[in-house]
């Protein structure tokens, strides 16, 4: 595997590669990354990823001081998956003078659910992808559906802007008692991560409500989400939403449109999101 820094370093790395499969992450990998790298080797050749903290999605009061960065233990697992080049700017590298362009999604998919919690989230995320996408030139790019509503906006971004890039959704990776793998799982305590699986739970529930029938969508998210709370959780959001457009569904919709249901909430101080597809 190559370690690359510099743009150009990359670029002429791949020159003449047109067959490129990129999983870009921010490091700190786990089991749900390398099955990332592990769905790319069946969609394109060769796999490239990518490490980079992006300090444009993180707000004023984010925690992009202590996201934990361990690039040495990064790299030796993405050699055991025969990843071909993994692209590890700096900030100074990625974004050698002010990146004042910005990408903005809509405001109707990218101003509600995280976009409400987490303000400008969504224009460091586009910003950061469609410069990398720009630097690596994949055919495809794997994005895990952990992250629900940011699949559907890298995908619309892509569509919109006709980048010749295949955005595929990962099925989320989780561990044995349910719940979603994830970087910020090693800042739970140890009883805040034997209570962490209740969040997978609570949306199993809220998934069976509607398959039995339940017609009052927003009663079964309240109920889901007091749920939470009543067990020490803060939830910030509980909602069933199209998966087409993440918009709330029409009652008419009920038992034909395709369903997700999302979720986020803090466990002491850490924020847990995960969604369930109905």
């Amino acid at each position: 595997m190559k370690l690359v820094r510099s743009i150009e370093e990359l670029r002429a790395q791949l020159r003449g590669q047109n067959r490129t499969a990129f999983v870009p992450t921010m490091g700190n990998l786990h089991e749900g990354h390398l099955s990332l790298m592990r769905l790319a080797r069946q969609y394109g050749d060769p796999v490239v990823a990518s490490i980079f903290v992006n300090p444009l999605q993180f707000g004023p009061n984010g925690d992009y001081a202590k996201y934990p960065r361990t690039l040495e233990a990064d790299i030796e697992k993405l050699q055991k998956e025969n990843v071909y080049v993994l692209f590890a700017p700096t900030e100074n590298d990625m974004y050698p003078q002010p990146q004042e362009y910005r990408v903005h999604p809509p405001h109707a998919l990218g101003g509600m659910l995280e976009g409400e919690f987490r303000p400008g989230f969504f224009h460091g995320v586009c910003t950061a992808v469609m410069k990398l996408m720009s630097c690596v030139q994949p055919r495809v790019a794997m994005f895990g559906k952990k992250d629900y509503q940011q699949l559907m906006i890298v995908r619309e971004m892509c569509a919109q802007f006709a980048l010749p890039v295949d955005i595929v959704g990962a099925e989320t990776v989780r561990d044995v008692d349910g719940l979603a793998l994830s970087s910020r799982n090693r800042f739970l305590a140890p009883s805040e991560r034997a209570e962490a699986p209740a969040l997978h739970r609570t949306l199993n529930q809220v998934r069976d409500r509607v398959l039995s029938g339940a017609s009052d969508l927003k009663s079964v998210e309240l109920k889901a989400f007091s749920t939470l709370a009543e067990r020490g959780w803060v939830p910030d959001y509980v909602s069933i939403r199209r998966r087409s457009d993440l918009r709330a569904p029409d009652p008419q919709e009920l038992g034909v449109a395709p369903l997700v249901v999302m979720a986020a909430a803090k466990l002491g101080a850490t924020r847990l999101i995960d969604n369930l597809e109905i």
